[in-house]
């Protein structure tokens, strides 16, 4: 985490002299100390934009984005959007389901399987038949702003 900040703190900067990439790439080993000579460097750089730095300090991790992004690839397919929709009005079985959409329930286990997995729909076991809901309320909270941008 620590080398990721420190390349952050890098790319804010003007590295126009090859001599000083060389000195902060070997100041590297030792991260703790170098990066305080870093952020001194940095101040004193004419080229250093202070509210661009800010920016991106803030960006969520690498791993958030992704995780993000893969959610948002989840609302990008019509069945999937469909089903949370049902959903919201009630829990339902897959049978259910595929008769209200007119689908089949393959083709409706296979896109809850998908909402499973982005833990966006959660199931429920009742002797043989399984009934899936929402996850939690942040779905619908989700969809619905959604649903608001695109009315608008």
């Amino acid at each position: 985490m620590l080398m990721c900040y420190f390349d952050m703190l890098m790319c804010h900067f003007n590295m126009s002299l090859q001599c000083s990439y060389a000195i902060l790439t070997k100041e590297r080993i030792n991260i703790g100390f170098h990066a305080l000579k870093l952020i001194d460097i940095m101040k004193k750089n004419k080229d250093f934009n202070k509210e661009l730095y800010d920016i991106q300090k803030n960006l969520p991790d690498g791993d958030v984005i992704y995780n993000l992004a893969e959610l948002f690839k989840v609302f990008g397919d019509t069945t999937r959007v469909r089903i949370l929709y049902v959903l919201f009005e009630s829990e339902l079985c897959v049978n259910d389901i595929a008769e209200i959409l007119g689908m089949t329930q393959s083709a409706i286990s296979h896109q809850l399987s998908v909402l499973k997995s982005s833990k966006l729909v959660k199931s429920r076991k009742d002797g043989k038949s399984v009934y899936y809901s929402l996850d939690d309320d942040h779905i619908k909270q989700i969809f619905d702003q959604g649903l608001a941008h695109v009315t608008e």
